[in-house]
């Protein structure tokens, strides 16, 4: 499929991507040639596709693709002219195939085609020797005193970074985001939008209403995080906000002061995390959640969307409900009400 958007997929042998993914195909088809990745009802001979689960069986009989990620209990069912890519997460192995054919897609572009270590005429970069090689400034960028960024990083257009932050290498920061009091890592993605380390919100009550509590602290956002477009990371008050190495954030997140999050966490899309949460590694938090301030969550807990978490919540633990409670009693509770419901209708009914 063509894009004016991006780069032609660049065609890959089924031995690299078997490898890449840890799939198992078969010898004799290592050295076939794919050209890109399509869905299972329209790949074609030239594609590879993935059966994500037992409803889409039809599909894989009918299908044209010439190779298929899927679990090895579905391998007798692969058409014969189809090449079958075992993995027990034919899904995820998809994912990471995908990556191979469109390598440019993985990071965001500078938005003008400019070479490493280019500034644009109109940003203003009060200190351009702290600027390491191949640093990319684009059109109306302002880069306040003291601001260190790394070799092979891009800045995009309309971005503001204000005094003495630092921005490690072959980092992104997307257009119209706003720095301040910050220390970002390698490899990290910034999308459009963001705003780090404003205020918090601290406020001290008064007699004459509510005044303003000072917040000294910074953020860290650690090597190799991604935040999406539009969402938010207060500086803290008197420790700082730590974002975990590897963490993924998606788009319209609040992440208030002092929050110190671990490292390989994933926060889906409108979730709001209030001051001084502490979190564990790997933890999984659905859209819509809500975290009250001051919460504990362990290491490897999944949260799920739309949850209301207001009590610490153990390691490896999952939740789910308003208020929040383990999952399997929250499915239990759903359950017992709903044959309630039934009981009571059945009885109006008679």
């Amino acid at each position: 499929m063509s894009s004016p958007f991006f780069p032609p997929a660049e065609p890959q042998t089924l031995g690299r991507i078997a490898d890449a993914v840890g799939a198992v195909v078969d010898d004799a088809a290592r050295d076939r040639i794919m050209s890109d990745v399509m869905p299972l009802d329209s790949a074609g001979p030239e594609h590879v596709t993935f059966l994500r689960d037992a409803k889409m069986r039809t599909m894989l009989q009918e299908t044209r693709a010439g190779a298929v990620f899927c679990h090895p209990r579905f391998a007798d069912i692969v058409p014969a002219e189809t090449v079958a890519l075992l993995t027990p997460y034919p899904a995820n192995a998809f994912g990471l195939a995908a990556g191979l054919f469109h390598p440019s897609a993985m990071r965001p572009r500078p938005l003008t085609a400019r070479a490493g270590g280019e500034i644009a005429a109109s940003a203003i970069v009060e200190e351009p020797d702290r600027l390491e090689a191949n640093v990319i400034v684009e059109a109306f960028a302002v880069i306040s005193r003291g601001v260190e960024i790394g070799r092979g990083s891009v800045i995009g257009p309309n971005v503001v970074i204000g005094p003495n932050c630092t921005i490690g290498r072959n980092t992104t920061i997307g257009a119209n985001t706003t720095l301040q009091c910050v220390h970002i890592g390698d490899r990290v993605i910034i999308h459009p939008g963001v705003r780090i380390g404003q205020d918090g919100f601290g406020l001290a009550r008064t007699p004459d209403g509510y005044r303003k509590v000072p917040q000294v602290g910074s953020v860290i956002i650690q090597d190799d995080v991604e935040i999406g477009a539009n969402s938010t990371v207060d500086r803290g008050s008197r420790r700082d906000t730590v974002i975990g190495k590897g963490t993924k954030i998606d788009n319209l997140v609040q992440i208030a002061h002092n929050v110190v999050m671990g490292c390989h966490c994933v926060i889906a899309g409108c979730t709001g995390i209030a001051g001084s949460v502490t979190m564990g590694d790997y933890v999984t938090i659905g859209g819509h959640a809500g975290l009250k301030d001051g919460v504990t969550i362990g290491s490897g807990v999944s949260i799920a969307g739309k949850a209301a978490v207001g009590d610490d919540i153990p390691a490896g633990a999952s939740y789910a409900g308003y208020p929040a409670m383990l999952a399997r009693d929250y499915l239990a509770e759903r359950r017992a009400i709903g044959r309630l419901t039934r009981r009571k209708t059945d009885a109006s009914n008679s």
